[in-house]
C-alpha cells in the first residue's frame, strides 16, 4: 500500500523559494541549450533548480557558454528530426564550444537527454547512433532502469545496480553500434543505464544510456527531468511503491553533478 506523504515530507508544488539541499550548490551554473524544436529545456532548467543549482539558458546560435560549469542538451525534436535526429543540431555554433570544453582538460560535464543523446552521438562525443524504435512507433511510459555505472559525473548519488524509474518518450530511441563498439562499452563499464522489465525500443544490449571514457559526458534516452518533483513525476519508483505522480528517482542525476562540481 502506498504511503501518503505529509505536508512536512512534500515541498510545496512550484515553490522554488525553498532553500536547496546545500547552499554551496547554488554557485554551480548549469547551462541548458535550446535548439529550434527543443521541448524539454524548461523542464531541465527546473530540475537543476530543484536540485539546488543555478540554471542558465543557452541559445544554440550563440558562441558563448556564459561560464557555465556543466551543460544539458535536453529532449525534443531539434530541427524537426530532419535528415536524422540530432544530425543538424550538431552543427550549431554552440555545439562546437561544448564539444571543445567537454574534450579539453576542463572535462566539462555534459548530459544529453533523449534528443540530446542523439545530438551527442551525431557530434561523436559518444559512440553509436540512434535509429527508429524497433516497432516504428512513438513510445511514452514510465521505464525502469538499472544503474550500471555510478562513477560518472551525473550518477554519483546512485548505487551500482540500483533500480530507478523515469518516464520514457521517443520515436528514435533504438541505440545501435557495431559489435566492437558494444564490446568496448561493456568491457570499459561505459554502459550507464540499462533497460529493465523489457527492452522498449530494441536497443542493443538493452542499453538506455552510455558515457565517454572520462565519465563527464553522459547520454540517455529516458527523461530524468520528468521525475524530479512530487505531483509531476513518475507513477512508480525503484525505491518502492509511491502514490500517483510521486516518483522522483530522476532528481539525483542533477544533484550528482552539482555535488561533483563542489567537491
Amino acid at each position: 500500500m502506498a504511503q501518503n506523504l505529509t505536508a512536512e515530507q512534500t515541498p510545496l508544488i512550484a515553490d522554488l523559494s525553498q532553500p536547496g539541499p546545500d547552499a554551496a550548490l547554488q554557485d554551480v551554473r548549469v547551462g541548458v541549450v535550446t535548439f529550434p524544436g527543443t521541448l524539454d529545456d524548461r523542464d531541465a532548467m527546473r530540475a537543476v533548480q530543484l536540485a539546488g543549482g543555478t540554471a542558465v539558458a543557452l541559445w544554440y546560435a550563440d558562441e558563448d557558454l556564459q561560464n557555465v560549469d556543466a551543460v544539458i542538451l535536453p529532449g525534443g525534436f531539434s530541427y524537426g528530426d530532419y535528415l536524422r535526429a540530432g544530425a543538424i543540431a550538431r552543427f550549431a555554433p554552440l555545439m562546437a564550444k561544448i564539444a571543445h570544453a567537454a574534450t579539453s582538460d576542463a572535462a566539462l560535464p555534459v548530459l544529453g537527454i533523449c534528443n540530446g543523446f542523439q545530438v551527442l552521438t551525431e557530434s561523436h562525443l559518444l559512440p553509436g547512433s540512434m535509429i527508429k524504435n524497433e516497432r516504428l512507433k512513438f513510445l511514452c511510459r514510465d521505464q525502469a532502469l538499472r544503474i550500471e555505472n555510478a562513477d560518472t559525473a551525473w550518477t554519483g548519488r546512485y548505487e551500482q545496480g540500483q533500480t530507478i524509474v523515469v518516464p520514457l518518450k521517443n520515436q528514435d530511441g533504438q541505440y545501435v553500434a557495431d559489435q566492437r563498439t558494444l564490446d568496448e562499452l561493456e568491457a570499459e563499464n561505459r554502459v550507464v543505464f540499462r533497460y529493465m522489465g523489457g527492452n522498449p525500443n530494441g536497443s542493443r544490449n538493452d542499453i538506455a544510456g552510455i558515457t565517454n571514457a572520462r565519465g563527464n559526458v553522459v547520454g540517455l534516452m529516458p527523461h530524468p527531468e520528468h521525475a524530479v518533483e512530487p505531483g509531476f513525476g513518475a507513477d512508480s519508483s525503484g525505491a518502492g511503491e509511491v502514490d500517483m505522480r510521486q516518483g522522483t528517482d530522476g532528481l539525483d542525476i542533477f544533484v550528482s553533478v552539482l555535488e561533483r562540481l563542489t567537491r
